[in-house]
């Protein structure tokens, strides 16, 4: 998938760079720091600069957490209510919990998305919960862009200062990933665990 990247990068330079962004935030598992690292080392060998990788990485960003917030919006409280009617007694949820889960999030969506945003895989998929919960989308914009930016400020930086050396910042990402992914599922475990020891 690196080769695939790397090329249409080196092909169409700052549109590549926002396309590729954007398609990684609808599509996770597309690496962000491949694009990223390699477009701060692209500024060492072509006409693209720092700024204008930054620029195009992180509009592309919001393109693509725009697109999830939208899809987001079209699963709104009432209607996982309309699921939790039908399959609430399959999924061991009630109205009550989707409505404690929503309180939540319009308390703390706007942090939320925001760190959320230095978490890979999370860091995209926030989005949806976002549109879910109505979030305000100018907050929501504020934040993703802020989060987003300081993202990509350190990753093309890196990839700029490291030179041909930039895929050990992806090596060393590949590691801070993993580590992330295993906390992810120890959290995911734990709260399911309480949630059914609660419902039982």
């Amino acid at each position: 998938m690196e080769n695939w990247l790397t090329d249409i990068m080196s092909e169409f330079g700052y549109m590549g760079i926002m396309f590729l962004i954007a398609l990684e935030n609808i599509f996770p598992p597309i690496p962000s720091e491949v694009i990223l690292t390699f477009g701060g080392f692209m500024t060492t060998t072509s006409k693209l600069s720092v700024i204008g990788v930054i620029t195009s990485a992180t509009a592309g960003s919001v393109v693509g957490a725009i697109i999830l917030y939208m899809i987001g919006l079209q699963l709104d409280v009432a209607k996982l209510e309309k699921v939790v009617d039908r399959w609430g007694h399959v999924l061991r949820i009630t109205k009550k919990d989707i409505h404690k889960a929503d309180r939540w999030f319009d308390k703390y969506g706007p942090w939320t998305v925001f760190f959320c945003r230095f978490v890979p895989l999370i860091r995209s998929l926030i989005s949806i919960p976002a549109g879910m919960s109505n979030m305000n989308v100018g907050l929501f914009l504020l934040f993703t862009t802020l989060g987003t930016l300081i993202w990509n400020i350190v990753l093309v930086n890196l990839g700029a200062s490291l030179g041909n050396s930039w895929e050990v910042v992806v090596e060393y990402m590949g590691i801070y990933s993993k580590v992330i992914y295993v906390v992810l599922l120890l959290l995911v475990a734990i709260l399911l665990y309480l949630f059914i020891k609660r419902r039982r």
